[in-house]
């Protein structure tokens, strides 16, 4: 099977040809939140910001009071960092941190840094998506 692009009015032409027009593909996916690559955290973390005076960077700390990847961390490996996933890629943090209460994990904290305006403005179109898919809402303090 071969991929074609048809104009209205003209015969069928391969893509790959000099006078056929560019096509764009937009895969949505549903926004994510990832310790362990391929497999989507099920539980909704709580989320603080914070953003320099200049607005030049910022930091989120994530929360997530006894999260499923506790559950599937023995069948599928090692939690390997903090992946937000969405249509426009990923953005990913290795700053992941575990808190135990009796010898058994109880929550996860995962921190996220902005360095640039670019990098905050990323994060807030990823956190927009992740909002919207899960019923979250923005509380300023």
């Amino acid at each position: 099977m071969s991929l074609q692009c048809r104009p209205a009015s003209r015969p069928p032409r391969p893509c790959n040809s000099p006078r056929s027009s560019p096509v764009q593909v937009v895969m949505m996916a549903k926004p994510a939140i990832q310790f362990i690559q391929g497999t989507d955290e099920q539980t909704i973390p709580d989320v603080r910001l914070t953003k320099s005076r200049d607005g030049t960077n910022g930091v989120a700390i994530f929360t997530f009071e006894q999260p499923s990847v506790f559950d599937s961390s023995a069948e599928l490996g090692d939690i390997t960092g903090f992946y937000m996933i969405d249509e426009e890629g990923t953005l990913q943090s290795v700053d992941v941190s575990a808190k135990f209460v009796n010898g058994k994990p109880a929550r996860i904290e995962a921190k996220y840094v902005m360095r640039t305006p670019r990098d905050w403005d990323r994060f807030m179109r990823f956190m927009e998506r992740y909002s919207q898919a899960n019923g979250l809402q923005f509380v300023k303090n």
